[in-house]
């Protein structure tokens, strides 16, 4: 009985855990079909989008790019100082996410990218985040070429298929947007959603759990031969237990 029972109660168990796997976060955008090699074999895959970021200047005039951001979620969003109506809630929004990894601040990377370089110098960028009273270490205030923000905002982060209303010619969107540290996005929420920003709290984490499809887990190797590995495991069982049973009987004998 043991020998039969067993398997069917580890897919049971493995069956019933499973439906409470975690959900990680999903990517949206692909430029298209490729493929990856694992031992010596090529195996079919999307190429999920990945955004190229132009160079653009810091609250301290530096120069910067999200390439130099590694090992990290990033939570972006546009904006501009002079806005009178979204962009203080915006932004508002962006820093209670960033007080609340204030003990975790190595693990996420805010970024906010001005629509309006014109008139938001690097100056007027460092006024504005100092009035913010933002942490500046963990979060970049970014001006620069007005062409290659536009560029980077609808091509790279798709501002405008995230958001369909939104005004290719002056980007004004209430979503921030979570990149995974290969820089591919993984979603965007509103960031007047308590929902949406409770889950965007939480799915920051979640991107440091994923592993790299070409070094999983060693446990992995394992899965396809769980059947038989509880098959053994049944069959050492019976066998103790019969020894068992024989030793009791040849004792009272």
């Amino acid at each position: 009985m043991l020998v039969l029972l067993l398997p069917f109660l580890s897919y049971w168990v493995v069956n019933y855990y499973s439906k409470t796997a975690i959900d990680m976060p999903k990517r949206y955008f692909f430029d298209g079909v490729g493929s990856y090699e694992k031992n010596g074999k090529l195996y079919p895959d999307t190429v999920w989008h990945k955004v190229k970021s132009p160079a653009l200047f810091n609250q301290y005039g530096e120069q910067v790019s999200l390439d130099e951001i590694h090992n990290k979620a990033i939570v972006l969003n546009f904006f501009f100082t002079r806005c009178p109506s979204i962009c203080p809630g915006l932004m508002r929004s962006m820093k209670r996410l960033q007080e609340s990894y204030k003990k975790t601040d190595s693990i996420v990377q805010f970024v906010s990218v001005t629509v309006d370089p014109l008139h938001d110098s690097v100056e007027v960028i460092r006024q504005y985040a100092d009035k913010l009273g933002i942490n500046h270490d963990n979060w970049w205030i970014l001006t620069g070429d007005k062409a290659s923000i536009y560029e980077f905002s609808l091509k790279e982060m798709k501002a405008g298929l995230a958001d369909t209303e939104v005004d290719t010619a002056f980007i004004h969107t209430e979503n921030l947007f979570l990149l995974d540290s290969n820089k591919v996005i993984r979603g965007w929420y509103n960031a007047f959603d308590e929902k949406k920003m409770a889950k965007l709290a939480s799915d920051i984490p979640l991107l440091l759990l994923e592993k790299n499809r070409n070094n999983p887990s060693i446990f992995r190797k394992f899965i396809p031969i769980l059947p038989l590995i509880a098959m053994g495991l049944a069959i050492v069982i019976a066998v103790v237990i019969s020894l068992q049973r024989k030793r009791k009987k040849y004792e009272s004998a």
